[in-house]
């Protein structure tokens, strides 16, 4: 740990910070995120994540020591309460602020278990939606979720926030919807698809097998690539004037219709 601490915005370290938080096209170029909060730099640690710097603000954080000793090869940085409040994307993250190295996730070092249960999200933008569905899938045990012709950043604060650390607990991969496919048939694992037409109720369908749930956008759903490769078409019976859910809630649901057969 240093023995100065840093309490000016315009310091060099932390313009850098800001410029990762905000900038998506920093991000890749850097190949480096930020990490926010104990119980998620936690999540991220047990993942693999190289940690490279911790900003640790003592007025706010009371874990220093545990945190150090957690990844003792980070670079460690203490900030004045005014410039932790810069560099935090949300409040109540505990005083700690973490730059990592950021991992790709590939299909090839995905370890699947003996019956997997897959998530995969076609052409999703909003963060938020992908962070939710990414906690869903922790709770639900689903072995990856994997996002095909990818239009959100895996590494966006709102994501990594929304997320509560299931972008570190639950293997979350990007790649083509083609890719996917072919990944998918090769290992068994039988593809179902959300989409209104020609689909039956999503509890009437088989979910005890090796299966990949599909989900596309709210706005145009899936494309014919997927619609063409299923094994089933399912939809959630709406019984109001709407015609659809929020992607996240609607992958809730599908989910834990597989947990309750597969427990049945």
């Amino acid at each position: 740990m240093t023995s100065d601490i840093i309490t000016s915005t315009q310091n060099p370290r932390i313009k850098r910070i800001v410029a990762l938080q905000e900038k998506s096209a920093e991000r890749r170029r850097q190949k480096k995120f930020v990490v926010e909060g104990r119980r998620e730099l936690g999540h991220c640690i047990g993942a693999g994540f190289e940690v490279e710097t911790l900003f640790i603000c003592p007025d706010i954080c009371t874990e220093a020591d545990s945190l150090r000793n957690k990844c003792p090869e980070a670079e460690c940085l203490e900030v004045s309460a005014h410039v932790y409040n810069k560099i935090a994307y949300r409040s109540g993250t505990e005083g700690v602020v973490a730059v990592v190295k950021t991992k790709i996730r590939t299909l090839e070092n995905l370890e699947l278990t003996e019956n997997p249960l897959i998530v995969v999200l076609e052409s999703i933008e909003k963060p938020g939606n992908l962070g939710a569905i990414l906690r869903t899938a922790d709770a639900a045990k689903a072995d990856a979720v994997i996002i095909c012709d990818e239009r959100t950043d895996l590494f966006n604060p709102n994501l990594i926030r929304s997320a509560m650390g299931g972008l570190f607990t639950v293997p979350t991969i990007s790649c083509s919807s083609e890719t996917c496919i072919r990944f998918l048939k090769s290992h068994g694992i039988q593809i179902l698809t959300a989409q209104l037409q020609d689909s039956s109720p999503y509890y009437s369908t088989d979910m005890c097998q090796p299966t990949a749930l599909i989900m596309g956008t709210e706005s145009t759903g899936l494309t014919d690539i997927w619609r063409k490769a299923a094994d089933a078409h399912i939809r959630i019976p709406m019984r109001g004037n709407l015609d659809s859910l929020n992607v996240s809630v609607s992958a809730a649901i599908l989910l834990f219709e597989a947990v309750r057969q597969r427990e049945a």
